[in-house]
């Protein structure tokens, strides 16, 4: 199906006539809210089998609370500004992979959990510094038409660090994430009349959403999602993502991003990007995004973590398609977006060369435009629309005042229709 362009004028002439009655309007659909990369709390608890990295870590560790007692992990500024406790948050934080399980676990003696599934307040959003990033202004805007934290509005956080995996292989974190949030979009549901629930998605949160679709049944779907809002969010990844693997990022996130299969997520996908345009540039060869183990390869990775990305992620970025419920797709555009990387003397660790293209300053414009077919032209997705909106951000999608008008008249759309 093919998708329909929202002109900026009708849109805002819809929102405006929406906003004053959705205020003072009972029986709203409830939304689901799940935010991007990282706005998602957690609590860390440390057993007598943690084993510090080094002597800092040992004091702190020997300061924190042991046994039952859960303290917060991410995102914990107070630790992350102080240089002699932050590698030990990401000690904590970092994950592994065991051969035995084939899964993705936490290091030993460190036990992890979400904060405040359900709620909105389990994200970031409270934090000033991270509003903008995790969906804190489109909460506001929620609650200003009449939305509330726990009644009509929901969050589903989820654990950053584990992605989902490809159908057939283990993944714990993500299993659990499906039964949570699929209990609930029901109770949601069910406290709501039997409303139908709007699902808004941003970011990477838009790739666990489409996965928690995909994988539900058909008949689940259409009783209880109403639409799909997915914002800032490619079908094929981002370019940018191969400067990530290509940097040595000492940070807790950097580290984080290392152990874990995060990495893998974002990275361009060869169902979108053409196998013959170079996203990556050296003097002596080029990649492509289907080049990607040979690039894994030249930047350092072990041969495991060319395995795991083949087997674990490659098939999920290569099945993203139809959620087959009503969806709407909202980004961003004319934005300088990185393109191409130039490592022209093949040294990686160096800086390269950006050569920038469109798209919204994070995922490039390609990835963005093969929503349409990717999705829309799909022929069992009935409904598709694509919201385009000239000069917003990545972050500006759901942050910026014009942009979330539009968001927001997508949203409530379905309260009158």
């Amino acid at each position: 199906m093919a998708a329909t362009h929202i002109l900026f004028f009708p849109v805002v002439l819809h929102f405006f006539f929406l906003w004053p009655y959705a205020a003072s309007a009972s029986g709203l659909h409830p939304v689901v809210l799940l935010p991007g990369a990282t706005c998602s709390q957690l609590e860390v608890r440390l057993t007598d089998a943690y084993l510090p990295p080094s002597p800092q870590c040992a004091a702190a560790a020997a300061a924190a609370p042991r046994g039952a007692r859960w303290f917060r992990l991410w995102k914990n500024s107070t630790a992350l500004d102080d240089p002699t406790v932050a590698p030990c948050v990401a000690d904590q934080l970092s994950v592994v992979f065991d051969r035995v399980a084939g899964d993705y676990r936490d290091t030993g003696g460190v036990e992890t959990r979400l904060l405040d599934f359900g709620s909105t307040r389990g994200f970031l959003a409270d934090d000033p510094a991270d509003r903008d990033l995790c969906m804190g202004r489109l909460v506001e805007a929620l609650e200003r038409v009449g939305y509330r934290d726990g009644e009509t509005l929901f969050g589903a956080p989820y654990d950053f660090r584990q992605p989902p995996a490809a159908p057939g292989q283990p993944c714990r974190s993500f299993s659990r994430f499906q039964r949570r949030l699929r209990a609930l979009v029901e109770r949601a549901s069910r406290t709501n009349g039997d409303r139908p629930v709007v699902l808004v998605s941003h970011s990477q949160g838009g790739y666990f959403a489409l996965e928690f679709l995909n994988r539900s049944p058909m008949a689940w779907r259409r009783r209880h999602v109403k639409h799909f809002v997915m914002a800032s969010t490619g079908a094929g990844g981002f370019v940018g993502s191969m400067r990530f693997l290509a940097t040595r990022d000492d940070s807790p996130l950097g580290r984080v991003g290392r152990s874990s299969a995060i990495k893998f997520t974002p990275l361009p996908s060869p169902k979108v990007f053409d196998r013959h345009t170079p996203l990556v540039i050296t003097r002596h060869k080029n990649y492509t995004a289907a080049d990607m183990p040979e690039f894994m390869a030249a930047v350092g990775l072990p041969a495991s973590e060319v395995a795991l990305y083949e087997t674990r992620a490659l098939p999920v970025a290569m099945s993203f398609g139809a959620p087959v419920v009503p969806t709407t797709c909202v980004n961003g555009g004319g934005v300088p977006t990185t393109e191409t990387l130039v490592y022209w003397d093949g040294d990686f660790g160096k800086d390269p060369r950006v050569v920038y293209g469109d798209g919204d300053g994070v995922v490039n414009s390609a990835s963005i435009l093969a929503l349409d077919t990717v999705i829309g032209d799909d022929p069992k997705q009935e409904y598709y629309r694509s919201v385009k909106i000239a000069g917003a951000s990545h972050v500006g999608v759901v942050s910026g005042a014009a942009a979330l008008r539009r968001v927001i008249a997508v949203i409530l759309q379905d309260n009158f229709v």
